[in-house]
């Protein structure tokens, strides 16, 4: 809100005359002088009715005396004048000021507009001295009332110790635990011991008792988070819960993820190696062309690894493009070429001969070996290779490793190969038939294969 500027009566009069005198237009004027039209319209019309009085500027916060208050009011009876001119006639800032006289005239009469004095009431200065000639503690009840504060004091202790794991603020801690034991002791000895104002903790008692009316949604966010193991984002999240038909906007998801405290992984960047080449380099069939428009159309594989307690492990999997689906892979602790020819035999089983299929794959000394083109050869299948230095020719599978490495290599801890071998199985299954993309309408890639062969 932009601040309410105060202008002088000599810079309202010169403006005025302006447009009055010099005849000059007042949207002009205005944009000159750097005020709103309406202003310079409200001065133009106070001066055209009281003259120069009506662009003086209003006294305010000020204290009238009952004599001003009847002068005003009967001003008002016998002139008939409007609240408007009545304020400019007395200088009164606000018409709700006079109103606010003649209301407390027609209750009270006189005594209405008097001044009240200001202070507290006598009754309550009454109890205050009252209290002040209580009767002293004996030193039996001084002794009982200083064992109640330190146990009270020692319980508050535990209490704050147990919550201050949790993101609240320290303030609200407090609160939380002045609600738990206030059932056991006075409230001012609780907030005597937190050093906490009672003012603040029925502010956080009356936000407690609030209902949270995203209860139902956390709920659901923390078992979708939990059942993906914290792989998903907020907005494959939303999408999730739309399907139960919830609506509800991404940002508001987002928001409650913040107050959970949940968030996905941050993605790492994977590590790459060239060896340089060693064997025949095939043509760049796809030119990054990555969609297909049926499946087994064009494929592309590629080899990443692992590192467990100093141990290695290679995954090498073959991706079909059409829908993102691990078509086959397998696991070795070398890079040998066995691995190669064992992933393709398990997928040739999934196609037929000659079926024109593309097999993309970057400059590895694996995809240049005889053995592997003469492989493909004999499937009827064409070879594709990456520019050399262009990881972004064979993007597709790149971000594959980058999805599996940031959704489960780095965020667990494996006790041996043969635990991260088995985790992979597992995820890989999970990536395949459980984990939704957005780009494939919500659906995993087996239910898109299975969706696009029923239309």
């Amino acid at each position: 809100m932009e601040r309410k500027v105060k202008y002088s009566y000599e810079f309202k009069l010169l403006c005025v005359e302006e447009v009055l005198k010099k005849h000059r237009p007042l949207t002009s004027v205005a944009i000159n002088r750097g005020v709103t039209n309406t202003s310079l319209k409200q001065w133009i019309s106070f001066y055209l009715k009281f003259g120069n009085e009506g662009l003086l500027p209003k006294v305010r916060n000020t204290k009238y005396s009952l004599n001003f208050k009847l002068k005003v009011l009967q001003t008002i009876e016998n002139k008939t004048l409007s609240l408007g001119k009545t304020c400019l006639l007395f200088n009164i800032p606000a018409r709700s000021t006079i109103l606010t006289w003649q209301r407390q005239y027609e209750k009270d009469g006189l005594t209405g507009l008097k001044l009240k004095p200001k202070g507290r009431p006598k009754a309550m200065n009454f109890k205050r001295k009252q209290r002040k000639t209580d009767k002293p503690l004996t030193r039996e009840e001084e002794l009982l009332k200083e064992l109640e504060y330190l146990r009270a004091e020692n319980e508050n202790l535990k209490k704050v110790q147990c919550l201050s794991s949790s993101r609240t603020s320290q303030s609200k801690q407090k609160a939380q635990t002045i609600m738990e034991l206030r059932h056991k002791y006075d409230l001012d000895l609780l907030l005597n011991c937190m050093n906490m104002v009672r003012s603040t903790y029925y502010y956080y008692e009356k936000k407690d008792q609030l209902t949270d009316k995203y209860h139902n949604v956390k709920e659901l966010i923390k078992q979708i988070y939990n059942h993906h193991k914290g792989r998903l984002g907020y907005r494959r999240i939303t999408f999730l819960i739309r399907l139960k038909g919830i609506i509800i906007n991404h940002k508001t998801i987002l928001r409650l993820m913040k107050i959970l405290g949940l968030k996905s992984l941050i993605r790492i960047k994977k590590y790459k190696s060239y060896k340089g080449e060693q064997g025949k380099i095939a043509p760049n069939l796809l030119k990054r062309n990555f969609k297909a428009l049926k499946p087994n159309e064009k494929w592309a594989t590629d080899i990443t690894e692992f590192s467990v307690s100093g141990n290695k492990l290679y995954l090498s999997p073959i991706i079909d493009l059409f829908n993102g689906e691990i078509i086959s892979y397998e696991l070795s602790e070398r890079p040998h070429f066995n691995q190669i020819s064992n992933m393709l035999k398990k997928s040739f089983r999934k196609i037929p001969n000659n079926t024109n299929l593309i097999l993309h794959s970057d400059q590895g000394w694996q995809y240049q070996m005889k053995q592997y083109q003469l492989m493909l050869k004999d499937k009827g299948i064409k070879q594709s290779m990456s520019r050399k230095g262009n990881c972004l020719d064979n993007a597709v599978i790149e971000n594959f490793f980058g999805i599996l490495k940031s959704e489960l290599y780095y965020l667990m801890k494996f006790k041996d190969i043969k635990h991260l071998k088995q985790q992979i199985i597992e995820y890989i299954e999970y990536y395949n038939n459980e984990r939704i993309k957005l780009n494939l309408k919500g659906m995993s890639p087996i239910q898109y294969r299975a969706h696009y062969y029923q239309i």
